[in-house]
């Protein structure tokens, strides 16, 4: 016995009409006479006496009816109990983000993200990419953010932008005033690297190689903030993405001027389990972060205003180039 039958039959009382209810069905009134008879056969009574124009239905067939009601009412009301609970965002987001990404990036989506659905958190989770991988194959968290996403089979990836790389240097550096940067102004140049091990270390170790540029490495860290910590007090200059050091660019501590190598640029991605359901929680905070790249950022450089002299403050670009 189908719910789709009980709802013929329902329909077929509603009407008293054997063609109308088979119409609103998409079957022949064969058809639908047919179902009514082999439901007639399982219970062992006549719902519907046939005789007679319109039809009538019987007393059995009436009660039968109001229990259709009932029992096609509390399904159709089960369905949608389960289609809001699908459709409800709450619960955690386990987020592990590399230090670049989760405290420029991931940071201010996550307020965003709890205004939009207050019943949502996000749990952020700043780490070494290697162990941002590990954190996802493993369960431990939901969705992995982080450059040069890894091509496995386990992991499905959404990916967000491709991040230009600028030269970034002291404001006192011999380069920071320039237009453009070219990778042979680099040759050696004490440069503050990142680890060996990372990929963005030796996406910008091919670029140089590809340029014939030979730099200076003095010092390598595993992340952005302790290399632009190491050219602000002028260890060495270095290449990073350029929307990066805008903070330290804004108040003057870094220049960053542009590098003659276009094709060099960190693409930043999203990685999940490939088998894993993504709840409602998660696939929302998915496209809030596919939305966000899709604008544009404004990673130009700032202008501060500076006194020379006792003149009143001329308007400088904190790159230490003239504004135009």
């Amino acid at each position: 016995m189908h719910l789709e039958t009980l709802r013929l039959y329902c329909d077929i009382v509603r009407h008293r009409s054997f063609s109308r209810g088979a119409e609103e069905h998409f079957v022949t009134q064969s058809a639908a006479s047919q179902a009514v008879a082999q439901l007639e056969g399982q219970l062992g009574v006549p719902l519907i006496d046939r005789t007679k124009r319109p039809l009538v239905v019987t007393p059995e067939g009436t009660t039968f009816f109001e229990a259709c009601r009932e029992i096609l009412g509390a399904w159709d009301k089960a369905r949608a109990d389960v289609g809001a609970v699908k459709a409800r965002v709450d619960g955690t987001v386990r987020v592990a983000a590399i230090y670049s990404l989760g405290l420029h990036d991931v940071s201010r989506h996550m307020q965003r993200f709890h205004a939009l659905y207050p019943d949502a958190r996000v749990q952020l989770d700043c780490l070494h990419p290697h162990k941002v991988v590990d954190a996802v194959t493993s369960g431990a968290a939901d969705v992995g953010i982080m450059s040069y996403p890894p091509a496995m089979r386990s992991l499905s990836t959404v990916p967000l932008r491709d991040e230009p790389m600028a030269f970034v240097c002291h404001p006192r550096h011999r380069l920071a005033r320039r237009r453009t940067v070219r990778p042979a102004d680099l040759n050696g140049e004490a440069f503050v690297a990142f680890d060996p091990e990372l990929t963005i270390r030796r996406a910008i170790d091919r670029a140089l190689r590809q340029a014939n540029v030979k730099v200076n490495i003095v010092m390598a860290f595993d992340n952005i903030e302790t290399i632009k910590q190491a050219v602000i007090i002028a260890a060495g200059v270095t290449i990073l993405p350029r929307h990066t050091v805008q903070n330290e660019v804004g108040v003057g501590a870094l220049s960053v001027v542009p590098l003659a190598i276009p094709e060099l640029v960190r693409p930043v991605g999203i990685i999940h389990r490939r088998q894993k359901p993504l709840s409602p929680a998660v696939s929302r905070f998915i496209q809030l972060l596919k939305d966000a790249s899709d604008e544009p950022v404004d990673d130009a450089p700032r202008r501060r205003l500076v006194r020379v002299g006792g003149a009143r403050p001329e308007r400088v670009r904190s790159d230490g180039g003239n504004a135009s």
